[in-house]
């Protein structure tokens, strides 16, 4: 609860040093090496009068809120007749002193009390306790105190010391924002009924338990994949690189955890996912860190049957903030996860973007061109549908061409929980071929707000197959990679450093892994982070990771 207005501190600027003698108030300090100096000075001051200021324990009987729960009934301006007598532990968040009485706001890990220290009281108990208080505690500061309860004629609850502790007294502080995490976007917001930043990660806590509940619950067995990888693969992303001393090896840090994960499935375990933290060496955005944690899950299945029931995550009863048959709202958007999602292709969603677009018959078109007249008449398709679809990046193929329009047209409309299907098989190199329809796999991705929260598809199982689809997608990467470095070399500048400009390799150990067999299989990648983000109403990334990266 929020002081009362006669026992709320005022906002001071700097930090107060203890009044001189006479009476007079000590030099306002206020840059951050006079306030060091200053608390430096209080910690040796407490230690001159035998008080250690970084204890090793202190005995809490009860957090902020119990008490605030257990005394709710107390009348204001009443005393606790029963005599308990509790000892709290937190941050001092707000202090004022008032003659012969200080007002203390205490923060734990739960909520907030008062402490009532009345000079008096406390010195019969611990004689210079009030001058202690007075002079050596400061806002900022993690203390323990002992007392009994009252509630104080404005009806804030309060625990009148008897006993102050300093238990750690810190250098540098500020009270107002959490300590020890990165500030980003909005944290720090305490009042108002707003969520703060530890709530955002208590719920983040709950959310993560509530998917390892989800799938060990179906059966799955939770399993743990290197971060260190000779060649980085599962997905198209630049990796960060790295170099081991003692086998004079280089290694990436992991991209995914997809190819691990299959192997285990071919080795004979049906259902495993691991939660853990992916690297991409890209850029920073209020939707992307370069280091951040997804959960991918491979079951040996029918992949509809299962996967997709599981990619729909968001609608637990269980994960905070969150009920199947409310919408829940985020930016302002009312995102409904009680009706059945939506399923359209991506090249549906590109036609009803832009009408005149219709990829089915482009591709079916290249098709036959490349059937009747080989591939400078699949090339003459590709060039005539470029021209129809404007402010483009270059497409190698009409898959990409399908994807690069569906970024640029469709994906920032999908407000409601909606699967996308049937993406190219250009872009999708571990998914198996769509069953009906050539030149598209059985793959979805969940878009949610117009962000990507989850992508699967039916693993590709043809180790012949997966070996030709590697080494095309390597050969016109690497390709590119080249052409770009030669343009580079031109203009005396560095292709690398370009986020699409780096060398890929295929991983023959993964094929090797599939020649042995891998049953019929689906998997599933969803975002945790972005999930978090949606069930907390966060709106960047930043804003639920404990320490994000910051430009």
């Amino acid at each position: 609860p929020a002081e009362t207005k006669a026992e709320k501190p005022k906002k001071q600027k700097g930090e107060k040093q203890p009044q001189q003698k006479g009476g007079k108030p000590a030099q306002s300090a206020s840059s951050p090496e006079e306030v060091r100096a200053v608390r430096l000075q209080k910690v040796e001051e407490l230690r001159g009068q035998g008080q250690e200021p970084y204890a090793y324990r202190f005995d809490r009987t009860h957090f902020t809120t119990e008490l605030q729960e257990q005394f709710a009934a107390l009348e204001n301006g009443a005393h606790d007749e029963s005599g308990a007598v509790v000892s709290v532990a937190g941050r001092v968040v707000a202090k004022r002193v008032m003659g012969k009485l200080s007002f203390l706001s205490l923060r734990d890990d739960k909520g907030q009390i008062q402490l009532y220290v009345e000079k008096a009281g406390l010195d019969a108990q611990q004689p210079g306790g009030f001058d202690l208080v007075k002079g050596l505690v400061d806002v900022g500061d993690i203390v323990g105190c002992t007392g009994g309860l009252k509630r104080t004629d404005k009806g804030e609850l309060s625990v009148v010391a008897t006993g102050l502790q300093v238990l750690a007294k810190p250098l540098m502080t500020r009270a107002d924002k959490p300590l020890g995490i990165e500030e980003a976007g909005g944290r720090g917001r305490e009042e108002g009924g707003e969520r703060t930043v530890r709530d955002t990660f208590r719920a983040r806590s709950k959310i993560i338990s509530c998917i390892r509940r989800q799938l060990e619950d179906r059966g799955f067995l939770e399993v743990e994949t290197p971060v260190l990888e000779s060649v980085a693969g599962g997905a198209d992303a630049r990796p960060f690189r790295t170099f081991h001393n003692t086998l004079r090896r280089d290694f990436t840090l992991r991209i995914a955890t997809e190819l691990h994960l299959k192997r285990l499935v071919v080795g004979g375990f049906e259902r495993v996912f691991e939660l853990g933290r992916i690297f991409r060496n890209e850029g920073v955005s209020s939707r992307h860190n370069p280091e951040f944690t997804s959960v991918e899950i491979y079951q040996k299945t029918e992949w509809h049957s299962t996967v997709v029931p599981i990619a729909e995550v968001h609608r637990c009863p269980s994960c905070p903030s969150n009920h199947p048959a409310k919408p829940i709202s985020y930016q302002g958007v009312d995102i409904d996860f009680g009706a059945p999602f939506r399923r359209a292709s991506m090249a549906q969603l590109v036609q009803e973007a832009a009408p005149g677009l219709d990829f089915e018959a482009l591709m079916a078109a290249g098709r036959e061109a490349a059937a009747a007249g080989g591939p400078e008449a699949a090339a003459a398709v590709l060039a005539k549908a470029k021209q129809d679809a404007e402010a483009v990046r270059s497409a190698p193929s009409l898959g990409h061409l399908l994807n690069e329009m569906f970024e640029a047209l469709a994906e920032a409309g999908l407000m409601q929980p909606t699967f996308v299907t049937e993406h190219p098989v250009e872009i999708s190199p571990l998914a198996k071929p769509h069953r009906s329809k050539p030149g598209v796999t059985e793959r979805f991705e969940l878009f949610i707000y117009g962000r990507e929260h989850a992508n699967a598809f039916s693993e590709l199982t043809d180790a012949v197959e997966q070996r030709v689809r590697f080494e095309e997608q390597v050969a016109r990467h690497n390709r590119a990679f080249e052409e770009r470095k030669q343009v580079c070399a031109g203009e005396g500048s560095d292709a690398e450093e370009a986020e699409e400009d780096y060398e890929v390799a295929v991983d023959y150990d993964f094929i090797a892994a599939l020649e042995h067999g891998l049953p019929p299989t689906g998997g599933l990648g969803i975002g945790v982070d972005r999930l978090v983000m949606m069930l907390t109403d966060s709106p960047s990334i930043r804003d639920v990771i404990a320490f994000p990266l910051m430009k």
